[in-house]
């Protein structure tokens, strides 16, 4: 780290010049003036020697080869397990040169990170985390591997930037972990994740993908995340939980949901726990987020406020209608013009929808008005329809809209319940309304009866259907 003051310890200043008047800021090692990287390689090896497993070392500020780290954890590595074991461990502005292997390591204290700087590989794949783990404002040049990693305490990632890939695959957060002000340069991986505890996640600032799928949040938890993509396939979510997202497509497939789940579009940039904007200046657009499926969810306990639902994936997924949408969500139109059906050529218009009733059984009658109820529909089972607009008042082609008391009815039980059947509530709604009545048609209803039912029969069916003729449905 490149600083022209001193830091807070007794450092090695080992090349200290004109140019750099502070050099080394390694701390120095118990009964020598320089660190651990500076010291000749006899009083080296009578430190390492004197090392044990579980034992405490302090290396604030030491630049580290890939060698020097490899004979420092050899001398802390536990002859059963051939894992290395550290008490607390401090690493706070170390420099690592080339790839860290910290992968199956104990950290039976604190393991303090902060300011650190790796520029190879950080592997601490399998490691366990028995203290505090803080890697504060610590910078990953290449890939940045936590896989199967445990923190037993708390995880502080505040900060940090990750300028290669983040893996923390399998890995478990029993406590609280914190990622305010993380940014990820490249994807963002917690696949299978466990967060026992994580109440705030975030804000981070992801140019890729933050993908969570197979994670598990077994506390309440607040995930702000600006990325593009955010994949949350087969998540499980065991308590409530508040996810705000900026500029990303969410994917919400087969994700489990035990208790609610919100899924915002925030408006204005995210601000870090330090009072600083987040940076988003890589991310184009206006931060729209736009929900690409939720196939495969139970949408009963799910709330979606002011996202993009136009290309969502709504098959397979259930209690559809209770999906609730907050705020401007928009939905995608239901197809129209001409299309081909075979090789006869068809005309699509605007799907017509019944109004359902939402005021209740009873609503005082000098009660105002409710807002415009928001109705959604499926289009091939695929796509989103909404129409925020009250119906048009009915004619003789369409159904009237449907009225409170056979609502109440479809809601108010039996003494004596009819069998079920497969006709839907809206079905049984319409059919309740009294048809239109039948106009006569001048062009078949002759003096002696109707004609036969070819004469009746427009030229093109595509062009303006009408029934074929009979005595019931045109005399």
């Amino acid at each position: 780290m490149t600083t022209h003051s001193s830091p807070a310890w007794p450092h090695c200043a080992h090349g200290a010049g004109p140019a750099d008047p502070v050099g080394c800021r390694g701390i120095h090692v118990p009964g020598h003036i320089a660190c651990v990287a500076h010291l000749p390689d006899t009083d080296r090896d009578t430190y390492l020697a004197g090392l044990t497993p579980g034992a405490d070392i302090d290396h604030r500020g030491t630049p580290f080869t890939e060698g020097l780290l490899n004979q420092l954890l050899n001398a802390v590595r536990d002859p059963n397990t051939a894992d290395p074991h550290l008490g607390d461990a401090r690493f706070e502005e170390a420099q690592f040169s080339r790839d860290s292997n910290f992968a199956g390591a104990q950290f039976f204290g604190d393991a303090l990170f902060d300011g650190a700087r790796f520029s190879g590989v950080a592997r601490f794949v399998g490691a366990q985390f028995l203290g505090i783990a803080r890697f504060i404002g610590a910078q990953f040049s290449q890939a940045a591997r936590f896989d199967e990693a445990q923190f037993s305490d708390a995880a502080w990632f505040v900060g940090a930037r990750f300028s290669g890939a983040a893996l923390f695959g399998g890995a478990q957060f029993s406590s609280n972990v914190r990622f305010s002000g993380a940014y990820f340069s490249r994807n963002a991986r917690f696949d299978g994740v466990q967060f026992l505890m994580a109440w705030e996640w975030g804000p981070v600032m992801c140019e890729g993908r933050v993908v969570l799928s197979g994670a598990v949040f077994g506390a309440p938890a607040t995930l702000e995340i600006a990325a593009k993509e955010v994949v949350c396939t087969r998540t499980r979510w065991q308590s409530t939980a508040t996810v705000r997202v900026r500029h990303a497509s969410v994917d919400l497939g087969h994700a489990v949901l035990e208790a609610p789940l919100a899924v915002t579009a925030h408006p204005t940039p995210f601000t870090t726990s330090g009072g600083t904007l987040l940076d988003e200046t890589v991310l184009s657009g206006s931060g729209a987020v736009r929900v690409v499926s939720v196939q495969g969810v139970d949408a009963a306990h799910l709330v979606l406020t002011d996202t993009d639902l136009s290309d969502c994936l709504f098959s397979g997924g259930f209690h559809l209608d209770q999906l609730r949408l907050e705020g401007c969500a928009t939905l995608a139109s239901t197809p129209t013009g001409w299309h081909r059906k075979g090789i006869a050529p068809v005309r699509w218009t605007r799907r017509r929808t019944l109004p359902r009733n939402t005021t209740g059984a009873r609503r005082p009658p000098d009660s105002p008005p409710s807002p415009p109820v928001r109705r959604l529909s499926l289009v091939g089972g695929v796509r989103a329809r909404t129409t925020p607009t009250p119906p048009a008042p009915p004619t003789p082609t369409m159904s009237p809209p449907c009225t409170g008391s056979c609502a109440r009815r479809s809601r108010t039980p039996r003494t004596n319940p009819a069998p079920p059947t497969s006709t839907t509530a809206s079905a049984r709604c319409a059919a309740t309304i009294a048809p239109a009545p039948r106009q006569p048609n001048a062009a078949c209803c002759g003096p002696t009866g109707c004609s036969p039912a070819t004469a009746c029969a427009p030229v093109a069916p595509w062009a303006g259907w009408r029934p074929p003729c009979s005595p019931r449905s045109c005399c």
